[in-house]
């Protein structure tokens, strides 16, 4: 069987059970053999800067995939100067050998929403397959509305994606938790718990290097 790569991007400012969620549900709906986290370095869709270092996102993830098969954190965007496009990534990707059939970027329903705005689009549609997990509040049929000229290249989960001639959309229904990066932040910056959003050694992380305005009673009662 032809090996599949998943890609789940984004900024993991932190990284939370979401996440793993969608990342959870892709590799078991389409058979993925390893995915790849990758946090970015400069996300051109976000007003602001990361409120975390690199150095702090890439150990958050670490810490977060710790011990789950088929799953690595990659610093590929982390070391590339300028903003962080997708379309470079997988060209990248494609340069160290992976076939574009080979290549499912993973992304909630709420991001693919938006990706008639994306830089290369829709030529970056034909780098790889994107697997669209459902997101809380937004159905997979709402992302698909956003941009109806891609109902042509929804696939069947059960379809073989590497037989299938060129590349295409699987949506992956999921029940993943609703949680953001957003909540956790707010959480810490107003003193509650995050143990219920994130892995243990994340929160741990977070705690030990006060990131986000975290103090040490993160593992207290949540008032």
């Amino acid at each position: 069987m032809t090996r599949r790569l998943g890609v789940l991007g984004g900024t993991f400012d932190p990284v939370h059970y979401g996440h793993l969620d969608a990342a959870a549900a892709a590799q078991a709906t389409l058979g993925l053999h390893e995915v790849l986290f990758m946090p970015s370095h400069d996300p051109p869709h976000r007003p602001a800067d990361p409120h975390a270092t690199a150095f702090h996102r890439f150990a958050l993830l670490s810490l977060a995939i710790d011990g789950l098969a088929g799953y690595r954190v990659s610093d590929l965007e982390l070391g590339r100067p300028g903003p962080t496009y997708t379309a470079d990534t997988l060209r990248e990707l494609h340069a160290s050998g992976w076939s574009a059939s080979q290549i499912f970027f993973i992304l909630g329903a709420d991001a693919f929403a938006e990706i008639a705005s994306w830089r290369e689009y829709p030529a970056v549609l034909d780098a790889a397959h994107f697997a669209v997990v459902a997101r809380p509040g937004v159905s997979l049929g709402t992302a698909l509305a956003r941009a109806p000229e891609l109902g042509a290249r929804a696939r069947d989960i059960r379809d073989d994606p590497v037989k299938s001639p060129g590349t295409g959309v699987y949506l992956v229904q999921a029940e993943t938790r609703d949680v953001s990066s957003t909540v956790i932040r707010g959480r810490l910056a107003a003193k509650r718990s995050i143990t219920d959003l994130v892995p243990p050694a994340v929160a741990r992380h977070i705690e030990a290097h006060h990131l986000y305005g975290a103090d040490n009673d993160l593992h207290g009662d949540d008032h």
